[in-house]
This record gives structure tokens, C-alpha cells and sequence, in this order.
């Protein structure tokens, strides 16, 4: 059976940085970034995006509700 592949997306400019998604990611996929939003938060991203399975912690720990979780169909190999 293939992996399960997910992948996030987040909105920028309503993430606080509060780092709760980084701690909860169980696989190291997030991290914080360098850069700021307009409000001077940094914000969440995907340092490590092969590790995600889409398990959707970091989406069910965000406060504001700003990572939206999708899961990948595995392609399959011939």
C-alpha cells in the first residue's frame, strides 16, 4: 500500500505565530518562517512537506483556524 501524502495550506495573513501547529505536527513538518505578515506575526509553513500524512493535528490545535489539512491520493506505480 502507498503512503499517505497531505499537504497544508495556511492563511498567512491571519496566522499569530503562535507555535501550537509546530509543537503538534508529530512528523516535523512545520515550522515557523523568517519572514512576517502584515501584522508582524511570523507565521507557519511546510519545512519538511514529503513527511506530511495529513493527520490534521496542526489543523485541530490552530485557535485562530487557519491551516486548512488536504490528503493526497498516492499515485499509483506500474
Amino acid at each position: 500500500m502507498a503512503k499517505v501524502r497531505g499537504a497544508i495550506v495556511v492563511d498567512v495573513e491571519k496566522c499569530k505565530g503562535c507555535e501550537l501547529c509546530e509543537v503538534a505536527c508529530p512528523f516535523d513538518v512545520i515550522a515557523m518562517i523568517k519572514q512576517v505578515n502584515r501584522k508582524g506575526f511570523h507565521y507557519s509553513y511546510m519545512e519538511n512537506p514529503e513527511a506530511c500524512t495529513g493527520c490534521m493535528s496542526c489543523a485541530l490545535v490552530c485557535p485562530d483556524t487557519v491551516i486548512t489539512v488536504y490528503r493526497l491520493k498516492p499515485s499509483k506505480s506500474k
